[in-house]
């Protein structure tokens, strides 16, 4: 009997962890279509075209950290993946300077 009700109390347990999931899940899903509305407000908008693409760049963001971070399960990842992450996102700043470093008609470049 005792077997019994602990199989049942793991199973129930497990359905509870389930749940809490999914209601996670469905939160970031909500605020992921709020937040799409938000970015085609925006544009619906007449804003100067620096700050609507400043603000359109903030929504995207927020809306990449939630699916980073929830859908990909990057928030209870330990410190490796964090470290990859910064390191990807430096080689690509990088990688975006290295026109602006190449063309700047600097002291290296003869003219």
């Amino acid at each position: 009997m005792t077997s019994d009700h602990a199989a049942a109390s793991v199973t129930s347990d497990h359905a509870v962890d389930i749940d809490k999931h999914v209601k996670v899940y469905i939160s970031v899903f909500v605020a992921l279509m709020i937040l799409t509305i938000v970015t085609v407000a925006i544009s619906r908008l007449h804003l100067s075209v620096p700050i609507a693409v400043t603000v359109a760049l903030l929504v995207a963001i927020v809306k990449g950290s939630l699916v980073a971070c929830y859908f990909m399960h990057l928030i209870s990842e330990k410190k490796v993946i964090y470290a990859v992450l910064v390191l990807t996102a430096a080689f690509f700043v990088a990688l975006l300077a290295l026109p602006v470093l190449t063309t700047s008609n600097g002291y290296w470049i003869p003219e």
